[in-house]
């Protein structure tokens, strides 16, 4: 009987032809019977049967609202008179979603929570979470992230971009700020990853060696240049751990740099600077920033002091193949992924305690990472390759 009814339906839905609505329907009513499926299972009955193996009924449904390619689909999920229900097909949820569920769960149980929250809480269906239902989920989401984070890495890897994006987090009972660091480079094959992060006080010179040595003690190694904004401590533990070369971000440089102009000279002066990234050659660029910061010397003092002092790490792009130049000489390349994170992140506002910081901002991180692997290569193997053809041969020339 229930084989004819099943039939029946899909001849109807099939009899729509190309209807718009046709693949929505179908979806809805192929969950619906793997639902119905699922209830009979577990009452060891079907609705109304009579059954003396019956081990449980039905209680009515309630209604969700499922969010496919196809639209949005109206569901009724089946309620039980004991335990509860709900469908195995409805509970996958990308990592970083799941992160963030377990963050606001956390925070809601440790009493941390504020009223925008809580409201979050039950729009995303979790009002009554326990401390078990936190911990198991916690656990899923730490172990992949964790996995993630401390993976191998495998050959050379030129280019090393590293950002520091500051987040809220309790501790001892204060509310402080943390830098969370995230170190991104491309390989000698064009592709680019996330290597790994780290939390702590971003301008500490400690802090940046052991984050080096921990990516050094996993692989990495042939990094040429590592960009960044401007942290002294960043800057001699990548001259100490990893004997490269640093460049210091364009961008983060020019907003310092107009911050000694008034508001009506920063154009002049920044089309005046930008004079120097015109410029074809390493030496034609140097030669043009001295000539620049010379030129404001008498009007900005203070602005061609800083451009004296930032002369070799500003420009220190120019020395590598040109094609990749629009790529190293900033940190743009991370501005979406940390714009991302900060998006998520702001939803918590503050975080309890710094292993939920990892767990967010991992899995948001492991995330883009598979995504990285699916697109095309992000730089031109030519002058990658040259890059690693130049370290071959210093190393055989200290050999010989």
């Amino acid at each position: 009987m229930t084989t004819t009814k099943t039939n029946i339906a899909l001849a109807e839905l099939a009899e729509k032809g190309a209807d718009a609505d046709l693949l929505k329907q179908m979806i809805q009513y192929v969950a619906q019977r793997m639902m119905e499926m699922d209830a009979e299972n577990l009452c060891a009955a079907s609705y109304g049967e009579r059954n003396p193996e019956r081990m449980n009924s039905r209680n009515g449904y309630r209604e969700r609202l499922w969010e496919t390619r196809a639209g949005s689909v109206d569901l009724k999920i089946p309620k039980l008179r004991k335990g509860s229900y709900f469908p195995a097909f409805l509970e996958p949820r990308r990592t970083a979603e799941k992160a963030l569920a377990a963050v606001i769960q956390e925070a809601y149980v440790q009493g941390v929570s504020t009223r925008s929250v809580d409201e979050l809480v039950k729009a995303m269906g979790m009002s009554g979470i326990s401390k078990s239902q936190v911990s198991r989920l916690c656990a899923e989401i730490d172990e992949r992230v964790h996995a993630f984070l401390n993976r191998p890495i495998e050959g050379d890897w030129p280019y090393l971009w590293i950002d520091a994006t500051y987040l809220k987090v309790r501790e001892a009972g204060r509310i402080v700020s943390v830098a969370v660091i995230i170190a991104v480079a491309v390989n000698t094959d064009g592709v680019r990853e996330v290597l790994g992060m780290a939390i702590g006080p971003s301008e500490a010179e400690p802090f940046w060696s052991g984050f080096l040595r921990s990516l050094t003690r996993r692989g990495l190694r042939g990094v040429k240049l590592v960009i960044s904004d401007a942290h002294e401590g960043l800057k001699a533990a990548a001259a100490k751990v990893l004997k490269s070369t640093w460049q210091r971000c364009r961008v983060h440089f020019l907003r310092n740099a107009l911050a000694h102009a008034g508001k009506g000279q920063r154009q002049v002066v920044l089309a005046l600077i930008n004079t120097v990234f015109a410029q074809e050659t390493q030496d034609a660029a140097i030669l043009q920033w001295r000539s620049v910061a010379d030129q404001l010397r008498a009007k900005f003092p203070k602005l061609a002091a800083l451009m004296d002092n930032a002369e070799h790490d500003v420009l220190a792009f120019m020395s590598f193949p040109k094609a990749h130049r629009t790529q190293i000489h900033s940190t743009n390349p991370l501005e979406r992924l940390n714009a991302e994170i900060k998006r998520r992140t702001d939803v918590v506002g503050i975080f309890p305690n710094d292993a939920s910081i990892t767990r967010l901002v991992g899995a948001l991180l492991l995330e883009q990472n598979d995504e990285w692997s699916l697109q095309r290569r992000y730089m031109q193997l030519e002058g990658l390759q040259s890059l690693s053809e130049n370290q071959a041969a210093r190393l055989s020339a200290v050999v010989s």
